[in-house]
């Protein structure tokens, strides 16, 4: 019995080694500078037949709500032109109005499935599922010409665009206050109507794939492409730089995405439905976890790309806690795993018995 007591004393100091070997002391890291704070739109219900043709002119328009004006993509900065979205739902379609100012309206991309934002362009990001992964992406430009598009997951998770998705059943009308590729004038503004097709987004929903019920949330984000242009033999052109590179282009976005970078569906935009006709008496329902989510993305990219590259280095087994600010009051306790695939980490959800687990192919999982 004492070289049994003995044997077990011996396995646990063994143990206990092996633990402090695959362990290192806390690290600090303040990601609070790499989240936002998205911004949500309540879409009601529409009730009469609607017009797709750029106007924006039937009751249940009139009732819904503008968005904030757009800002540019990397933060608070305000455009130079103005641009607003509303947005209306009924069980065949959703519905989404544009508005844009601009003096130079033009265009010159006519086949579908083109790369659009080589013109100026609007462009619709909708994620049904909630999550990061199926999504659409909706691309339009001055003429009409669409590019429609689904991505099972981002491209820095080794999505591809499939460009073969098209949404047969897709309305969409252009209004021009103005005249379009007529260098010779001064233009107001243009407007974009569409109709998406509800089936074909459901089709992009975690089961159940149904109509949405009332508090349903989507994720959804807008961004307007605008390029600084030149005029070449009469036409419009992007402007390129004296070394015949082309200028940078705008990017204007309605969430924003604190980064050059519409596929970090984690910050887009919320999208929440209600069967009601005016959003006057109803209640935004706030995710208090979408700022933890954004933890664990901010994690993810650092260690794929970022300040935490090196702990893919580390040893199979290897464990590191760490200390993270996300605000100027708030932190959380999260753990980087190296694993036989790569990594993950487990966050903690402060004050809960739950956490979030993300692994290096960006697949986030909430467990208890």
């Amino acid at each position: 019995m004492r070289q049994l007591s003995l044997l077990i004393f011996v396995l646990c100091i063994i143990v206990s080694c092996e633990k402090e070997k695959h362990s290192a002391s806390p690290l600090s890291i303040d990601l609070s500078s790499e989240l936002v704070t998205p911004n949500h739109y309540i879409v009601t219900k529409n009730n009469k037949q609607i017009n797709v043709d750029g106007v924006a002119d039937e009751t249940s328009w009139g009732r819904a709500e503008f968005s904030d004006l757009f800002i540019d993509i990397e933060g608070e900065k305000k455009p130079k032109f103005d641009t607003r979205i509303k947005m209306l739902w009924d069980e065949k379609y959703l519905y989404v109005y544009a508005e844009m100012e601009e003096p130079h309206i033009w265009g010159d991309i006519e086949k579908r499935d083109a790369v659009i934002f080589h013109n100026n362009d609007f462009e619709v990001f909708i994620a049904p599922s909630g999550t990061t992964r199926n999504y659409a992406e909706i691309e339009i430009n001055a003429l009409g010409t669409i590019w429609d598009l689904v991505l099972d997951k981002p491209y820095r998770d080794g999505g591809k665009a499939n460009n073969h998705w098209n949404l047969s059943e897709l309305k969409s009308a252009i209004h021009i206050e103005g005249s379009l590729n007529d260098h010779t004038d001064v233009d107001s503004f243009w407007t974009i109507e569409m109709a998406i097709p509800m089936n074909a987004l459901i089709e992009l929903k975690n089961k159940p794939r149904k109509i949405p019920k009332e508090g349903e949330e989507w994720r959804i984000n807008f961004s307007r492409v605008e390029w600084d242009h030149e005029i070449v033999n009469g036409t419009y052109q992007r402007k390129k730089k004296e070394n015949g590179k082309l200028e940078r282009e705008y990017n204007w976005v309605w969430s924003n995405q604190n980064v050059i970078n519409m596929h970090e569906p984690e910050k887009w935009g919320a999208l929440q439905f209600t069967n009601k006709f005016s959003s006057g008496n109803i209640t935004f329902v706030q995710d208090e976890n979408r700022l933890i989510e954004q933890v664990a993305f901010a994690l993810f990219r650092q260690t794929k790309g970022g300040s935490l590259k090196t702990l893919l280095k580390n040893e199979l087994g290897n464990t590191q806690i760490f200390s993270v600010k996300y605000s100027d009051k708030d932190s959380l306790v999260a753990t980087f795993y190296k694993t036989n695939f790569g990594f993950e980490y487990k966050i903690n959800i402060p004050e809960s018995k739950e956490a979030f687990l993300i692994n290096q192919a960006g697949v986030l999982k909430r467990i208890k």
